[in-house]
């Protein structure tokens, strides 16, 4: 079974039906037919949610919420592991925090990273990166 690990630009992207958002519906239909599995640390969760806030106060933050808690998606809570990994990829990359969350999840599961934002372009020696729009 193939595993993706979302980070909040994929699920932003998505929920939006932004650019990109057919390449996310795809993963979400081979999640349903049991071809695959979806995981997102709760971090990014955390950024979906605090973006929904921002742009649509409390209506839009429990849209959302209720819109992740539909989709086939299983969240990760954090851990020392996982933080001290993502710490790792903090130290020494130019990403926000939470993106290093994503990164560190994709490295422990071993699995491809489905994401548009170009940060990520710094650890793709690290992890395998699926592109939902055009890298450059």
């Amino acid at each position: 079974m193939k595993t993706t690990v979302l980070d909040s630009y994929a699920v932003i992207s998505y929920l939006q039906q932004q650019e990109g958002y057919e390449e996310v519906a795809a993963v979400f239909e081979e999640c349903v037919t049991k071809d695959r599995e979806a995981f997102m640390c709760i971090v990014n969760w955390g950024e979906v949610i605090y973006q929904a806030l921002r742009r649509g106060g409390e209506t839009r933050a429990k849209l959302a919420e209720d819109s992740i808690r539909a989709l086939p998606i299983q969240l990760v809570e954090v851990n020392k592991e996982l933080t001290l990994q993502a710490a790792h990829l903090k130290a020494f990359n130019k990403m926000s925090f939470a993106d290093c969350y994503a990164a560190a999840l994709a490295m422990k599961r071993k699995c491809e990273l489905l994401t548009g934002d170009k940060e990520f372009k710094q650890v793709e020696d690290k992890v395998k990166i699926h592109w939902v729009i055009n890298k450059k």
